[in-house]
């Protein structure tokens, strides 16, 4: 018996997560476990979007659990000539044993998921980016830190991993600040899903338009892209941005142990620094081959009876 589908990390249970949080501590350690679940099984990875870390850890992740993987360009398919997605989920489903879709609209996830009898993952969309932030989590438990006395920092454009970070520490029960201008601020939305699941953990967040005072005594300081894919007026996002770069001055104001978060890829010397990134506080590099563990660990959580 399969579970069916992430769309976003609202699917999972608090419990869920400190799972699959555990379990990619397990599988990091031991390379060829579960090496067979997958045997005789082929996922797609069906993709409308550029990518270098989703596509590899998944393929690389479902390899070594045995299986084999078809990726799949959305732009050769018939769906670039006007097919239905619900007409192409039925006919995917009847090929395929789990699919990994990135892309924009967040309700192309779910249409698939309505019309599919096999998982749907979300690698990525607009709204949401629920594997990179599993991935985060896992980096965080493994350098010690993820407690309710953590304090981390998000600093920068709001966007789809901000908004998974936000579902992800709520159902953790772990503080969350975000760091922005007062025009790239977390949507309503995403903060309301984050109050509705903090009533049961008693997780807080707080929003401040000043770089300094987010960071103040901060045990992380993570960073994204100020321009992700099919955003517009760069050049005013960057201007209103620019005083929420991540550099070394900016981390004085951090905890002297402060570690550096990056989801990658990263414009350096825009909302990074490579003498950050490249620096002693930097973990982007543990955080970006986590990415294949945690991915394992998903699979092993939807395909494991």
């Amino acid at each position: 018996m399969q579970n069916k589908d992430l769309l976003s990390l609202k699917d999972l249970s608090s419990e869920t997560i400190d799972y699959l949080v555990k379990l990619a501590s397990r599988i990091k350690h031991g390379k060829f476990l579960y090496k067979d679940l997958l045997e005789g099984k082929s996922l797609g990875l069906l993709f409308s979007k550029h990518s270098t870390r989703t596509r590899l850890s998944f393929e690389a992740g479902i390899n070594q659990l045995g299986g084999n993987v078809i990726y799949l360009d959305a732009q050769n398919l018939q769906l670039s000539r006007g097919e239905t997605v619900e007409d192409t989920a039925r006919v995917l489903s009847r090929y395929l044993d789990g699919l990994v879709i990135r892309t924009y609209e967040q309700s192309m996830v779910e249409r698939f998921a309505e019309n599919s009898d096999i998982p749907i993952i979300n690698g990525l969309t607009d709204d949401y980016h629920p594997c990179q932030v599993l991935s985060d989590l896992f980096t965080i438990f493994e350098i010690g830190l993820l407690n309710k006395d953590l304090k981390f920092t998000y600093i920068g454009d709001s966007n789809n991993v901000s908004n998974s970070l936000l579902i992800g520490f709520s159902k953790l029960g772990v503080d969350i600040t975000l760091g922005c201008p007062e025009k790239y601020s977390p949507a309503e939305w995403i903060l309301d899903i984050f109050k509705r699941q903090a009533k049961k953990t008693g997780a807080k967040f707080n929003v401040l338009n000043d770089p300094i005072k987010a960071v103040k005594d901060a045990d992380i300081i993570y960073t994204d892209v100020w321009i992700s894919m099919g955003d517009t007026n760069s050049e005013e996002k960057i201007s209103k941005l620019r005083e929420f770069q991540v550099n070394k001055k900016l981390l004085t104001y951090a905890s002297d142990n402060v570690k550096v978060m990056h989801c990658l890829p990263a414009h350096r010397e825009q909302e990074i620094t490579s003498e950050v990134m490249d620096g002693k506080h930097s973990i982007v590099w543990q955080q970006a081959e986590n990415r294949l563990h945690a991915q394992k660990a998903l699979l092993v959580y939807l395909y494991s009876r």
